[in-house]
């Protein structure tokens, strides 16, 4: 059983990549959702009281919180710092124990430091120095409030790691909700000349209900038209409280006239699980996780029982590109697979990023022979889970070396209704390696010299695939680019999805001999473990 609980936990290389695409130009799909009504309200200007409750909170997020220590002090300095982005003219430094401002080189102001981890004094402090600078500064006296947060954030976020992150009132709204999912109609859509296409409905939401389908232009919306409007002035006119209605206008090709179509709005959460059969097997594929994953792949699973029966032979699990999400996810999907084994262990500098995660619920289709496909766009959560299901015995993995992110990030919501993600600890796999930097290494390597199936087949019958598991259980330092570079050389990372990959999943899973051969080169390698299990929740 897991216990605990935790702020929202994730695990995030970058924004999601694979965006919907159509003949002509790279386009942004968007999800018609709706904000939360706590974000509605415009942001105030600029008020020093509110700026140093936020720099406070902030740098006692990161002081308490961040996998390294660092001081209050070097953060608030450095965010101070910042400021010259706005106006090169600022500069701020610290002078024994008085802290300068400065315009064009002459001190305007300057003030006592404060001890190095008081986060509450050096909030102040930094938010007096903004008013300060304020006065001697038209550039950073016609900044919004907005523009000063995150100059300073980016300014302390120099002291950190890459994948610890600022995001303003606006970006956090988006981040929410890609991560819960609010109100809207359960559309992507992108401009077009004649107004806006639809290029995909989700199943089971209100546009599908109402009938909407891909292809489809909506003309207007309410009653108003779309043209000249920006991407995102649509997505907020679709937008809106959950069980409220929106009247669009739609231009259908097999309609002579235009359609009128009202649509309820409800709690939209985005599609991570996709399921198709081929012959024989089963393919999943998994673009992210958040929070809805696990459950619709329960869904998809049962599905996929009562279509094939005993006649299922297999099953593809495709992570290729799948940039992760929450780590409670991760764990829930590797348990759905797995039983008896330790699913990723978590290590940190707070107390709290101890966390050790097992299996508990048992293996939903025991019976049914799996293949992981992984590449260099499988990061974090998609890394947890292939290593899970590789080490425990459970599948077989295919393809190139994962991307190798292998810290967990803890999400802290700020005064401003943005959000700190700050890295907060490293995850290992279950037979104990660190994932960070070296990624999960393919038992059938598909990069490198092979060219087609015939290679991978003959690769499997000369002995020299499977890799050799110590090569994933090999100790290196992960400081050492050097090292990385090698152990990552034997089977190079590759972004770009091919066909061999399913090609060589279908092939092992079609012929028992040839899959039963490389099983038995991948021996189980996941730690047991009784007992209770420590779990955070997302």
């Amino acid at each position: 059983m897991r216990s605990g609980s935790f702020k929202t936990i994730e695990l995030k290389m970058f924004e999601f990549r694979g965006l919907l695409r159509r003949a002509g130009p790279l386009c942004l799909a968007f999800l018609m959702v709706a904000c939360a009504s706590q974000d509605s309200a415009p942001p105030a200007g600029y008020d020093e009281a509110r700026a140093g409750h936020l720099f406070s909170t902030g740098y006692g997020y990161v002081s308490d919180i961040f996998i390294e220590e660092v001081s209050v002090s070097q953060l608030a300095i450095a965010g101070m710092g910042s400021l010259a982005s706005i106006d090169p003219a600022i500069g701020v430094a610290r002078d024994g124990d008085l802290v300068r401002v400065s315009i064009d080189g002459t001190s305007m102001a300057s003030y006592p430091a404060p001890n190095s981890d008081d986060a509450k004094a050096w909030g102040a402090l930094t938010a007096a120095a903004i008013s300060a600078s304020r006065y001697h500064s038209v550039d950073l006296d016609s900044a919004n409030p907005e523009q000063l947060y995150e100059a300073v954030f980016d300014g302390v976020l120099s002291q950190l790691d890459s994948f610890s992150r600022y995001a303003g009132r606006e970006a956090a709204r988006e981040n929410r909700a890609s991560r819960d999912g609010f109100g809207g109609i359960g559309i992507r859509i992108r401009l077009i000349e004649e107004g806006v296409l639809i290029l995909s409905v989700m199943e089971d939401t209100p546009a599908e209900d109402a009938g909407l389908a891909s292809d489809d232009v909506i003309t207007a919306i309410d009653g108003a038209p779309v043209e000249g409007l920006s991407q995102r002035q649509v997505v907020r006119r679709l937008r809106g409280p959950v069980r409220s209605e929106v009247n669009l206008t739609i231009d259908r090709d097999a309609s002579e006239t235009a359609l009128q179509v009202k649509v309820k709005r409800a709690h939209i959460v985005p599609q991570t699980v996709s399921y198709r059969r081929e012959g024989n097997l089963a393919y999943i594929r998994l673009s992210s996780f958040n929070k809805r994953t696990t459950d619709t792949l329960k869904q998809k699973v049962k599905q996929i029982e009562n279509e094939f029966g005993d006649d299922l032979k297999g099953l593809i699990l495709d992570l290729r590109g799948n940039p992760g999400g929450f780590l409670d996810q991760a764990v829930e999907v590797s348990d759905l697979f797995v039983s008896d084994s330790r699913i990723v262990a978590t290590h940190g500098r707070h107390p709290d990023s101890h966390q050790y995660f097992s299996a508990g619920r048992g293996d939903l289709i025991a019976r049914v022979p799996m293949v992981v496909l992984v590449d260099g766009g499988s990061a974090s959560a998609a890394e947890i889970v292939a290593a899970a299901l590789q080490d425990s015995g459970r599948a077989v993995v295919v393809g190139s070396t994962s991307f190798g992110k292998g810290t967990v990030q803890r999400i802290e919501q700020l005064p401003n209704q943005g959000e700190l993600t700050l890295t907060w600890a490293r995850f290992h796999a279950p037979s104990g390696y660190a994932l960070h930097r070296r990624g999960v290494m393919p038992d059938i390597c598909t990069s490198g010299e092979v060219s087609d199936l015939d290679d991978v087949v003959t690769l499997i019958d000369s002995g020299a695939l499977p890799l050799d598991r110590g090569l994933r259980l090999q100790q290196i330092d992960l400081n050492d680019d050097q090292a990385v570079e090698d152990l990552r050389a034997n089977c190079p990372s590759r972004e770009e999805q091919t066909e061999l990959d399913l090609e060589v999943a279908t092939q092992l899973l079609e012929d028992p001999t040839l899959f039963a051969r490389v099983v038995e080169g991948a021996p189980d390698t996941a730690q047991r473990s009784g007992g209770l299990v420590k779990a955070s929740g997302g």
